[in-house]
Formats: structure tokens, C-alpha cells, sequence
């Protein structure tokens, strides 16, 4: 089954672009798995497995940081087309 997400990341500090950024190139470098991330979130998309596992995945290394993180997930269970713009 294919699903997308969403994905925003929330650092508890006040330099919060690093860790961000660290999280979003850590889940560019997972495999099976689309991201597109624009200036509010990231959406990610591909295989169940392959979607939760690499959030899972990224999500621990962001939580083995000195600061605490928040991350808001959306999981949708639809193969949207995240890399272009909807039509309204």
C-alpha cells in the first residue's frame, strides 16, 4: 500500500534552522521513499514501510540530539502526487 506524509519538525531551541535542515537531509537520504519540502513542511511519499520506517528512522536520530524536538505527522492513506500543485 502506498501512503503519503507530512511532516513538520519543531526543535525546542532557539537555533532551530540546524536541526531542521538535519532532519530533512537525513530523510533525503532514505531509501524507496519521495520528499518534497517546501517553507511549512515535508512531504514525503512511497510504500507504507518504506514511509514509516524512514520517519521512524530520522525521527530517533532527531531525538538522539541535545535538544528536545516535536514532530507533527499527517499519514494519509492515498498515493498523492506531492510534487505538483493541486487544483482548486
Amino acid at each position: 500500500m502506498r501512503i503519503t506524509a507530512e511532516l513538520s519538525l519543531y526543535p525546542l531551541q532557539d537555533d532551530f534552522t540546524g536541526p531542521i535542515k538535519a532532519f530533512i537531509h537525513e530523510l533525503r537520504r532514505q531509501p524507496g521513499i519521495e520528499v518534497v519540502t517546501n517553507q511549512l513542511s515535508t512531504q514525503l511519499r512511497g510504500e507504507f514501510e518504506a514511509v514509516t520506517g524512514a520517519v521512524n528512522a530520522c525521527l530517533k536520530v532527531a531525538m538522539t540530539g541535545e535538544q528536545p524536538v516535536v514532530l507533527v505527522a499527517k499519514y494519509v492513506g492515498a498515493d498523492l502526487p506531492i510534487a505538483t500543485l493541486p487544483s482548486v
